[in-house]
């Protein structure tokens, strides 16, 4: 099951979304390109089990 969430880009500070896959568990990271200003960020993804909320980290790509 997929999802979309809101995330705001380390670099730039503007706000981005992308597409959660629910199905990856409940704690994720994986890197995604800003897509404004291109830069790589680590998203570090967490899913509330009972409630299904969505809260996004952002760090950056070293």
């Amino acid at each position: 099951m997929q999802t979309t969430a809101q995330y705001i880009c380390a670099f730039c500070g503007e706000s981005n979304i992308t597409f959660i896959d629910l199905s990856a568990g409940m704690q994720q990271s994986y890197t995604e390109d800003c897509q404004v200003c291109c830069r790589p960020n680590v998203l570090y993804v967490y899913v509330d089990e009972d409630t299904l909320d969505i809260q996004i980290e952002t760090d950056y790509q070293e």
